[in-house]
């Protein structure tokens, strides 16, 4: 931390909040649960007497844990397992979001993970594999998996229609925008 410590901490939660947050909804925890790790979070971080070398990485490693423990509580367990269905509401005024990511929530927690830390918080497929504890090419094998799912769920949503005014559309064009696979040689053009 070149400045102050509360100074660089201030930058990296201004720059990273939001994602942080999102990543601890790709987790399971609710918004609230994900706010009050958060901000254990960077309480931590103000404490420390010495600087990480990589401020961010260890952040990040610093909220993925302290969410692991939060979530070990056999109450908070059973609260997050009511409210699991609705852990990534849509927001009222755009609401092609829901069925993404109802879709999204609907992946195995290890691909979604993946695909929230590579499309959210543009981490590389080796930093992933590091602060998971997994290969690069396993952090790739998830993303591309789960991606492949998600534009398998997109084909099959193209012909939903829309509750309110009984309209086909296509109600996962939020998720159409999704990066390519990373390594084409896995990832047929034509699905």
């Amino acid at each position: 931390m070149q400045d102050d410590p509360f100074t660089e901490c201030q930058r990296l939660y201004d720059a990273r909040a939001a994602q942080l947050i999102l990543y601890g909804r790709a987790l399971g925890m609710s918004q609230a649960e994900a706010e009050d790790v958060l901000q254990e979070t960077f309480l931590g971080l103000i404490r420390l007497k010495t600087a990480p070398l990589r401020l961010e990485a260890y952040c990040l490693t610093a909220f993925r844990n302290r969410a692991f423990n939060y979530r070990r509580g056999l109450f908070r367990r059973l609260k997050r397992e009511l409210e699991s269905h609705r852990w990534f509401e849509a927001s009222p005024r755009d609401s092609r979001e829901e069925p993404a990511m109802r879709r999204l929530t609907e992946l195995p927690s290890e691909q979604r993970e993946v695909i929230v830390l590579k499309i959210w918080h543009g981490y590389t497929f080796e930093e992933i594999g590091e602060l998971l504890g997994i290969s690069p090419n396993t952090a790739a094998a998830r993303y591309r998996y789960g991606l492949q799912k998600l534009r398998n769920h997109i084909r099959e949503g193209q012909y939903e229609h829309n509750g309110t005014t009984g309209k086909p559309n296509a109600s996962l064009d939020a998720l159409s925008s999704l990066p390519p696979a990373p390594c084409q040689d896995f990832w047929p053009a034509n699905g």
